[in-house]
């Protein structure tokens, strides 16, 4: 978590470190601050809250240089406050540093720290790497920040100014960290986004990589100071593309650009005439006999689609694991497993550790993942990317889609591979397949239904939401988004489990979001639907396009166009998407930066 922004050039830095921060401030709100050297010093300014706080102390007390870091924090270490924001100085402001991660060993540092004479100012792990650095300083930075990082322990992404220095120096262990190379300036982010506006050509650090960021150069080199060859990547997002684009809000935005990227996930990929799908990965994918699939939250949610799907086209056992439970169970574990791990940064660090603790045990890994460049991308054998786009607000919506539209695809590849998928059913799921952004164009038409549903159910305390097979994973999506964005407490359930429990919780204030689409088990939820009404809760069905019969047993019906049911979540998941997000506005949450979340995971 937490948004790092770093610059030297001949920009004022405060104007760059400000716009870069308001592009990473769905990495972390719990506060801001920057430092810019100015006549020779390091000065400092932060507050806690939002950006537009301390935009307002920037107003009152303006900042010019052309050397500068910035921080939008998420809070770990120390509640949220003005001492608690970074940048952290030391006591004479010769030196600051600001940091992504958690320093496990922070407390004996600490301790030594103070009873050599340094004095600190705030509750958190970060501003010990301050002082640790300033007690190995010896008039090379480079030099103390390499010291100061042999003894730390965890996890980081670190950017360090001094007032003597006209270079960043900077570091990264498992936390994102990014440069931006310009003319005459240089970049340092902790996301992309943050660079778009000056720059394309970025260099993606890699765990135990430090670099030295000047004006005029970047020289990168491990922790033992031998210098190491990162080659420049070309972004191909551009600035327009992580800007709401005239929306409300980034979440509407990305909800609407899922037509356009089922596009580009799908594009070139599907390959009717060999009845099979070009996914370019470098695996052999006959030679397994089980696969993990590896996730968190919403990309957990994915995964277990694609349990259903490659159970049923592959044939295969798959075991689908929350990331942060995979390698405390003792996972069984071989060489012919394949680990699927899906993360739309691909800095999860849950995900990463468990992808690690698979390998570790011998299996082969695919990562189905967003962000190119990211640290997952790097350490499996292979990359299914999902070409979503830079996706801001914190609760994913478009990269859900573009993962089941992968998962999908590994599942048709998987079949293929093993011979379990005949050439004719693959040719159907590859034509339906295409018909997908048409059908997700289709029911974001009917926005104006969802919001009415909202309207009526805005004010609920709980939602239950259910759904069978492929449908059950969509149902728990839907109540994490409501969760998520509207604070309203909502649960899921496999349908067929309400009468296990769930159903000593209906009654008449009870709405019971139910997915109905046509598929095998439509008449056991249709059974399911029965049940709820009998006992006076609120029915809101997602039904297929056609089923009039269903208005009988619902209160309220979402109708979706009919499709494949293996393809079902894709397009289901659409109206709760628009569901969470209606009811959010109306309890006028902060619908892209919802309280205690951040976009991206980086720490345990």
């Amino acid at each position: 978590m937490c948004g790092i922004v770093g610059y030297v050039g001949f920009k004022n830095a405060t104007d760059v470190l400000i716009d870069g921060l308001r592009r990473l401030e769905y990495r972390g709100y719990d506060s801001a601050g920057v430092a810019v050297k100015t006549n020779g010093r390091l000065e400092v300014r932060k507050k806690a809250g939002k950006l537009a706080r301390l935009v307002e102390v920037l107003e009152e007390d303006p900042l010019s240089g052309h050397l500068g870091v910035g921080h939008t924090r998420w809070a770990t270490h120390g509640p949220p406050t003005d001492e608690n924001a970074h940048p952290h100085p030391v006591e004479d402001g010769s030196l600051v540093v600001i940091h992504n991660g958690i320093i496990e060993n922070y407390l004996p540092l600490k301790e030594r720290l103070l009873a050599e004479g340094h004095v600190f100012k705030s509750d958190t792990d970060s501003e010990v790497l301050a002082h640790l650095i300033e007690s190995h300083y010896q008039g090379d930075l480079e030099a103390a920040v390499r010291a100061a990082l042999a003894e730390a322990e965890g996890a980081y992404a670190l950017v360090v100014a001094h007032k003597d220095h006209d270079e960043l120096v900077v570091a990264r262990t498992v936390s994102p960290l990014v440069i931006g190379l310009g003319e005459g300036e240089n970049f340092v982010a902790s996301d992309v986004p943050a660079l778009l506006p000056y720059t394309r050509r970025v260099v993606f650090l890699h765990d135990g990589d430090m670099a030295v960021v000047g004006k005029d150069g970047v020289r990168v080199m491990d922790l033992a100071g031998n210098p190491v060859a990162r080659e420049a990547s070309e972004v191909d997002w551009d600035v327009e593309a992580a800007e709401k684009g005239g929306y409300p809000h980034y979440m509407l935005k990305e909800i609407y650009e899922q037509p356009w990227v089922l596009e580009n996930t799908l594009g070139g990929r599907l390959h009717e005439e060999e009845a099979n799908v070009e996914l370019g990965l470098d695996l052999d994918l006959a030679r397994f006999d089980r696969v993990h699939v590896i996730a968190c939250g919403t990309a957990f949610y994915a995964g277990w689609v694609g349990k259903y799907l490659i159970e049923e086209l592959a044939r295969l056992p798959v075991e689908v694991d929350v990331a942060s439970e995979y390698r405390y169970r003792n996972p069984v574990v071989d060489e012919r497993t394949l680990a699927v791990v899906i993360s739309q940064s691909g800095e999860t660090i849950d995900t990463l550790e468990a992808l690690r603790e698979a390998k570790r045990r011998g299996a082969a890994s695919l990562g189905v993942i967003n962000v190119k460049g990211s640290s997952i991308t790097r350490e499996t054998d292979a990359t299914l990317y999902i070409h979503a786009g830079p996706e801001i607000g914190v609760a994913s919506t478009k990269a859900y889609v573009a993962m089941l539209a992968a998962m999908e695809m590994l599942a048709i590849a998987l079949g293929r591979a093993r011979g379990t998928l005949d050439a004719g059913t693959a040719r159907r799921l590859l034509g339906e397949l295409r018909k997908l952004p048409r059908l997700v164009e289709e029911t974001l038409e009917r926005r104006p239904i969802v919001a009415h549903v909202a309207e009526k159910y805005h004010q609920a305390t709980d939602f239950l939401f259910l759904g069978r097979h492929v449908q059950s994973p969509t149902a728990y999506e839907g109540a994490l988004k409501l969760k998520e964005i509207s604070y309203i407490h909502a649960e899921a359930y496999p349908a067929g489990e309400m009468k296990h429990g769930p159903i000593a919780l209906i009654d008449p204030r009870l709405p019971v979001v139910v997915l109905a689409t046509q598929g095998p088990l439509y008449e056991k939820t249709l059974s399911n639907i029965q049940e709820v009404a009998a006992r006076g809760g609120r029915v809101i069905a997602l039904a297929s396009d056609g089923d009039e019969g269903i208005r009988q047993h619902a209160e309220d019906v979402i109708y979706v166009p009919e499709v494949h049911p293996l393809l079902a979540p894709i397009v289901s998941v659409v109206p709760l998407q628009l569901l969470a997000y209606e009811t959010a506005v109306l309890l006028g949450r902060d619908v892209d930066q919802p309280r205690n979340l951040a976009k991206s995971v980086t720490v345990e």
